[in-house]
């Protein structure tokens, strides 16, 4: 099996769709990438949250990730919306408290949290957290997260690039081509 990191760069230099870019932040993406493709091989469920700008992608994951075409397990995933549809309400660390209990009491301690949009996004909040989220935080630097930038005028694009290069890892990690617990 392959160290993940060196899969990583060949998977994106092999892809037509790939950019450079991705090229560059391999180091970050292949970190948090695999501590959350671990969490997934352990069973545990995602509980997928946006900024109200990435909506769009949320439903593009939840749409994507467990096509009958890619003939893999289903993996656990929802939206946090979906789960709770008033989160916009919450205010505060005891209101998320509450909320992380609930979502205990709902799926044990199994599950993790999946954040795609602005770090000062009130929605962030939560999943910053759980050191186990995985984090994709536009406009800040925050630590184990994927760096992006809500100015970047290919923002869109490179979403989706990460989410193809997150799907094809999820695959050879399933399916044994790459190890990554190295």
């Amino acid at each position: 099996m392959q160290q993940l990191l060196k899969w990583t760069l060949e998977a994106i230099r092999s892809d037509e769709a790939m950019m450079s870019w991705l090229e560059e932040q391999r180091f970050e993406w292949t970190a948090a990438a695999a501590q959350a493709i671990r969490q997934i091989v352990d069973g545990r469920t995602i509980i997928l949250v946006t900024d109200h700008e990435r909506k769009w992608f949320s439903t593009y994951i939840t749409s994507s990730l467990n096509k009958p075409i890619l003939d893999r397990p289903i993996m656990p995933i929802v939206c946090l919306d979906q789960v709770y549809p008033y989160y916009d309400t919450i205010t505060g660390g005891e209101k998320i408290d509450m909320l992380t209990d609930m979502l205990s009491m709902s799926y044990g301690e199994e599950y993790f949290f999946w954040y795609v949009g602005r770090g000062d996004d009130r929605r962030a909040d939560i999943a910053k957290r759980e050191d186990s989220s995985f984090l994709w935080i536009m406009d800040e630097d925050f630590q184990n997260a994927f760096p992006l930038r809500s100015t970047d005028k290919l923002l869109d694009i490179k979403l989706l690039h990460l989410y193809r290069v997150f799907d094809k890892t999820l695959n050879a990690v399933l399916y044994g081509e790459v190890d990554i617990l190295e």
